[in-house]
């Protein structure tokens, strides 16, 4: 199964002055139990192509199906596909909106008319998956959290749901370094230990390069590369194009094979891209 663009194009504000095209007839297909990410400078229509995937917007032309299932239909069953697909937006905690954490995380399986228990369960499962202690923090308002745990909630809250896609745009922005990490590796872990596809929306090449199987640049409202990361992140026309720079240890291995090192520049993580040049010193020690 999976999330189907056929030929998707979007024009803000159309028969206005201010009418804009901010998607030119994209096509793409997000295989079930993928983790895809796209990519693109400010304006590039990233943020309003993953706005389709749950019919939060709907196409000026084309369509896009979950499952099989058209979205812009008005029955059960596209009710139904709509609530597959999860969102996090961008900054998600300026949403947060009700009294205590918990309300706020059941806000979304109670509007799908689960039963109590159902509710309580799927909150408790969304607070420990995000590590947010529900002793602690369930009767708390989301207010007197943190910055970092104020996202988390957030986050809680669409998880709860248990989407079969989850989309974000951009999660970790706004946060510190050890922030971001720990975000995207609970991220990652639901990705392998639940199987959710992931649709990640970032500009930051090197949380990219550690989580995602497949890549996608975009460019004035079109697609550029859709392949793998071991040929995206090489690519180096269309990274120029849609004004994006390779991960930092892809950049760091290619000056290094520049200057005569045999590393091999597809290891995107630092753990992977150390254990390369290693290899590649103790192999010219041997040599010499």
């Amino acid at each position: 199964m999976s999330i189907e663009v056929k030929d998707v194009s979007y024009t803000y504000m159309k028969n206005t002055p201010f009418e804009r095209m901010a998607l030119k007839q994209v096509s793409l297909v997000i295989e079930e139990g993928s983790f895809t990410a796209i990519a693109g400078h400010t304006g590039s229509g990233k943020s309003t192509l993953v706005q389709h995937l749950n019919g939060l917007l709907q196409p000026t032309s084309g369509q896009v199906l979950v499952d099989g299932t058209l979205l812009a239909g008005k029955n059960r069953e596209a009710r139904r596909a709509r609530q597959q697909v999860g969102m996090v937006f961008q900054y998600p905690e300026h949403q947060l909106f009700e009294e205590t954490v918990a309300a706020d995380i059941a806000f979304g399986p109670k509007n799908m008319g689960l039963p109590p228990e159902d509710v309580d369960r799927r909150v408790r499962a969304a607070m420990a998956f995000v590590d947010l202690d529900y002793k602690t923090y369930s009767q708390r308002s989301p207010f007197q959290l943190s910055g970092g745990q104020m996202r988390r909630a957030a986050i809680a809250g669409v998880i709860a749901m248990e989407p079969k896609y989850l989309v974000l745009d951009e999660p970790t922005a706004g946060l510190d370094p050890k922030g971001r990490q720990d975000l995207l590796q609970r991220i990652l872990s639901l990705h392998k230990k639940q199987r959710i596809t992931i649709v990640l929306v970032s500009h930051n090449m090197d949380d990219i390069a550690q989580a995602a199987d497949r890549v996608v640049f975009m460019h004035q409202g079109e697609v550029l590369v859709d392949a793998p990361p071991r040929q995206a992140f090489f690519a180096e026309e269309a990274l120029q194009q849609a004004g994006l720079a390779a991960p930092q240890m892809v950049t760091l291995l290619q000056q290094l094979r520049a200057h005569g090192l045999e590393v091999d520049p597809a290891a995107f993580s630092l753990e992977a891209g150390c254990k390369n040049i290693l290899a590649a010193l103790r192999r010219k020690k041997n040599a010499d």
